[in-house]
Formats: C-alpha cells, sequence, structure tokens
C-alpha cells in the first residue's frame, strides 16, 4: 500500500522559504513605522500557493512570539494574517494591479481597527475605540506605504513567483 501524505517535502520546504521570507522582510523594515511586506508577500503567496499558506502564516506568528514576546500585539497577529489570507482566496480572481494595491491599502488602514479587537474584551468598546483612533495617523501611513509597495512590487514579485511555482509543482 503506497501512502499519500497530507504534505509533501516540497511543501514543507516551500512553507519553510515563505515563513523565511515573511520574517526577513517584516525584521528588514522593523525601523519604520508601519511600512511592511508582510501584506503583500501574504497576499501573493495566498495568490500562488493557496491552502499552504495557512501552514506558513501560524510559523510566521510563532516565530514573531518567540523571537520579540508573547504579548497582547501576538494574540492580535493569530487572526489579523489568517484573516487577510482568507480575504485574498476570496478575491484571487482577480488580476489588476489597481485592485491589489487598494486591497492591500485598505488592510493597512483597517489594520489597527482590527487590532482593537481584543481591547473589547479586555477594557470594553469604548477602551477598544480610543485605542483604534489614536492610531489613526499610524495606520493612514500603513495604507500609503501598503499601496505604493504593491504597486511597485507586486507585477515583479508575481512573476518571479509565477516562474517558481512552474519551475517546481
Amino acid at each position: 500500500m503506497k501512502y499519500k501524505s497530507f504534505i509533501s517535502v516540497k511543501d514543507i520546504a516551500l512553507i519553510g522559504m515563505m515563513t523565511a521570507t515573511i520574517e526577513v522582510a517584516k525584521d528588514t523594515l522593523a525601523f519604520l513605522p508601519n511600512i511592511e511586506l508582510v501584506t503583500l508577500l501574504i497576499v501573493l503567496y495566498t495568490l500562488f500557493f493557496g491552502k499552504r499558506i495557512l501552514f506558513a502564516i501560524p510559523a510566521f506568528v510563532l516565530l514573531q512570539g518567540l523571537l520579540y514576546g508573547f504579548g497582547l500585539w501576538w494574540i492580535m497577529y493569530l487572526y489579523v494574517w489568517p484573516l487577510l489570507a482568507l480575504l485574498t482566496f476570496l478575491f484571487r480572481k482577480q488580476t489588476s494591479l489597481l485592485f491589489w494595491s487598494a486591497f492591500c491599502g485598505l488592510y493597512g488602514l483597517f489594520f489597527g481597527a482590527l487590532c482593537s479587537l481584543p481591547y473589547i474584551i479586555l477594557s470594553g468598546p469604548a477602551a477598544a475605540l480610543a485605542w483604534w483612533v489614536a492610531g489613526i495617523p499610524f495606520d493612514i501611513v500603513h495604507c500609503i506605504s501598503n499601496t505604493v509597495l504593491c504597486f511597485v512590487l507586486f507585477k515583479p514579485l508575481h512573476l518571479a513567483l509565477g516562474k517558481l511555482k512552474n519551475a517546481w509543482f
């Protein structure tokens, strides 16, 4: 009887590479507030590698916790990045650069609102609203940077990932 694995060795290697590139991209730009490539990479990896991203995201989040500590921000990462992958999957048929640039920008704009959700439980709706409103200037930076980075890097990364996928799978 031949055993068919749920996840192949190629998948494990790909998940490791996705996790590593997300981590390196995040750490490389960490000195810039709310300017990151994580959003764009998760979008592209979801578009190209589908459900495999659901292994890379928890690995990335766990790695973040191990490197920087398991604070409230870490709880937020447990749902904001999988939500991004889910939304990307729902819109996977879109091919427009303008769509994906706007999508990444809007995700950055609403990132603070998404991250305010634990405060509803911990401190109540007023505290969550106050936390979110206080961070709106950072969300605006996040929106603009996500939009610009996606607009500039989406096509070259899309091309590179297409070549990788064709060569590997």
